[in-house]
């Protein structure tokens, strides 16, 4: 099979998309939009073509959820929920980890995976702090649990409504509501086992680690020596800086001279900035030394400390959030959120530039001093993920509770029960939501999380592109061929393990838009039926569980547990490996080729 020149183009678009997406150049969603933009520009596909994907039934369908899920946030019984999940630890660890991850994969499989783990993150590193136990041994796997409670339902991902919607868009026929949890649920089952016997064994105990090592979970800390500090023309080590508990003073800038390493008989001078490195404790102390102030926000600190307010937060940036790409100042980040950065963790690399140069990125976690309005504001925001645990957090709303609920039920059971597809289903619950005010309009728009849907409609038009122009055709006859021994099952492997590899680098969306015209044109010249083709496609895109950025629940929890990216690559590997065995053996079983 020859390629033309606009397959050729075609597929040096998505390789480069693929590149840059692997690399983080830029935000995701301007990355896969650009590559819409270059194949319409070129002529590759129509403008019909390319914006197919915005009037998508299932990226609507995505975009109505974000609303139905944030109304069930908000509503508070999350958080309800939470509180009577875990119990006293007295099973031990693993029977913690088990009470931890069935619950949260059977919310999972009916609302957002990202405010699921931002509710839990900070009650499970509480919960296992009073108990004993490391918050390393359950953060992983509660971003695991909402990936395999995913795959339970139609709506338990976007990433299953994309596949769904690319499957209408060619056959005219959609996934069930229950269909993929066929073989979802016994994936799902088979993970849990497999985190209980062998995976929590692989997880590091994060609790006893060394905080000035490269293990620990260490901030980027800068404070001011203030003009009328006591500690003025003291030596570092006289003036109490030298032994900190879980703190190092790495550096100290005096207008254009950096001081590095600082030595013990250096003498302290009004206006030095003093950056430090270590852990939360350490900088809770460092806030009592009299005389040092935060480099950012310290009139905001005087005014909260008079107030009585003042609180530490921790939050971890979101892919959404309109700081990244610029640094603290840049950003204006005090006016913005009415909150100070008092530091910075990035998933345990230790940071060497000034805390006000710092490019802020997608997973770092900051360390604010805020008042109590910064909770109220920004607790569902879509911008940070709160991972702190606040003594104020809203109570739960009975009405909006039950209201949110039943909305959510009704919405399954209309289109699990055929009265409804479930966009027309959602619809309905969002409806019911808006006209009983358990969520506002404002509060609406604001839940969509716009980036997502930018990443989704795109790749419809980038995958028409490569159907159009015969590049999935070529692809697919190098893929049968090579694995044409093992006939459609062979196949069938092959696109699982393409859509798994990829799905660890890039978006779950974007790796779903890129195999599925691949698969599809698999499936016609093998002459079988596609759905097997499909349902492996929504199974292994969910399947992220080797990187901290193949999944933004991976991403989470990276810093608040304190991982390395190699906790991830060990305890997901076996996982992913485990997930298509599985996949592989199940779906012909239920759908002939």
């Amino acid at each position: 099979m020859t390629l033309s020149l606009s397959a050729i183009f075609s597929i040096i678009v998505v390789l480069v998309m693929l590149a840059a997406l692997m690399l983080e150049l830029i935000e995701a969603d301007v990355i896969v939009f650009g590559a819409l933009g270059i194949l319409l520009i070129s002529g590759i596909i129509t403008p019909k073509e390319a914006l197919s994907g915005f009037a998508n039934q299932g990226m609507l369908t995505v975009a109505i959820l974000f609303i139905v899920a944030y109304a069930a946030q908000t509503a508070g019984f999350m958080q309800f929920f939470a509180d009577r999940v875990m119990g006293n630890g007295k099973g031990g660890e693993g029977r913690s980890l088990l009470r931890m991850m069935l619950p949260v994969a059977g919310l999972s499989a009916f609302l957002n995976n990202t405010p699921i783990v931002a509710m839990f993150t900070p009650y499970l590193r509480d919960w296992s702090q009073r108990n004993g136990f490391a918050p390393s041994k359950f953060l992983i796997p509660l971003s695991y649990a909402t990936i395999f409670g995913g795959v339970f339902t139609l709506i338990g991902t976007s990433t299953n409504l994309v596949v769904s919607g690319l499957y209408q868009q060619k056959y005219g026929q959609s996934i069930g509501m229950f269909e993929l949890g066929i073989v979802g649920l016994p994936c799902g089952i088979a993970g849990m086992l497999y985190l209980y016997f062998i995976g929590r064994h692989l997880l590091p105990d994060n609790r006893t680690t060394s905080d000035t090592t490269d293990e620990g979970r260490e901030y980027l800390l800068e404070v001011k020596v203030a003009p009328d500090a006591d500690i003025i023309g003291k030596t570092v080590e006289a003036a109490g800086l030298r032994n900190l508990e879980q703190l190092f003073l790495v550096e100290i800038v005096r207008e254009n001279e950096q001081i590095a390493p600082v030595k013990p008989q250096e003498h302290l001078c009004a206006g030095d900035c003093l950056i430090f490195t270590g852990k939360v404790e350490g900088i809770t102390q460092l806030q009592k030394i009299a005389g040092l102030q935060p480099l950012h926000g310290h009139d905001l600190r005087q005014e909260l400390q008079h107030n009585g307010e003042a609180r530490l937060v921790e939050v971890v940036v979101s892919p959404s959030c309109p700081m990244l790409g610029k640094t603290i100042k840049e950003g204006n980040f005090r006016a913005r959120y009415d909150a100070a950065v008092l530091a910075v963790h990035r998933h345990g690399e230790r940071l060497k530039v000034k805390l006000g140069d710092l490019i802020l990125k997608p997973g770092d976690t900051l360390l604010l001093l805020a008042g109590d309005d910064f909770i109220k504001r920004w607790n569902f925001s879509r911008e940070f993920y709160l991972v702190s645990k606040a003594t104020d957090l809203p109570r739960v709303n009975r009405k909006k509770a039950i209201i949110s609920f039943c909305a959510l039920l009704g919405m399954v059971l209309l289109s699990a029960c055929g009265v409804l597809d479930i966009f027309e289903a959602a619809i309905i619950a969002m409806l019911v939501l808006l006209f009983t005010r358990c969520i506002t309009t404002v509060e609406a728009r604001r839940s969509i999380e716009l980036n997502v849907l930018i990443v989704i409609a795109s790749s419809f038009g980038i995958s028409r592109a490569l159907e159009k122009t015969g590049a999935a055709a070529w692809l697919a006859d190098h893929i049968i061929s090579s694995v044409q021994i093992w006939g459609a099952l062979g196949v069938l492997a092959a696109i699982c393990l393409m859509t798994t590899i990829l799905t660890e680098v890039i978006t779950n969306n974007a790796a779903a838009a890129v195999i599925f015209p691949i698969a599809m044109a698999s499936a016609q010249q093998l002459h079988v039926d596609p759905k097997p083709f499909v349902v492996a496609i929504a199974i292994s895109a969910s399947a992220s569980f080797a990187t901290p950025i193949g999944y933004q629940t991976n991403m989470m929890v990276y810093g608040p547990g304190g991982y390395r990216a190699r906790d991830f690559l060990k305890v997901g590997v076996p996982l992913n490996i485990l997930y298509m065995l599985v996949s592989i053996a199940l779906i012909p079983l239920f759908w002939k080729f």
